[in-house]
């Protein structure tokens, strides 16, 4: 169980690097948001999932 949380851990954090990255770079095309929003909104759906995952996994371990 400690690996699965470790790893859970890894891709939140992987996800969080990619999107801090990401999102500025994407609002800073030349199409800006119009374009890039469904990305956005899917990169903070996938984060916001890998943090209550994280969170519950977190339950199990301590």
């Amino acid at each position: 169980m400690t690996i699965a949380f470790q790893l859970a851990v890894f891709a939140l954090i992987a996800i969080s690097f990619l999107l801090v990255i990401g999102v500025p770079v994407a609002l800073a095309s030349p199409d800006g948001w119009s374009s890039s929003k469904n990305v956005v909104f899917s990169g903070v759906s996938l984060w916001i999932g890998s943090v209550l995952f994280v969170g519950i996994l977190n339950s199990f371990i301590s």
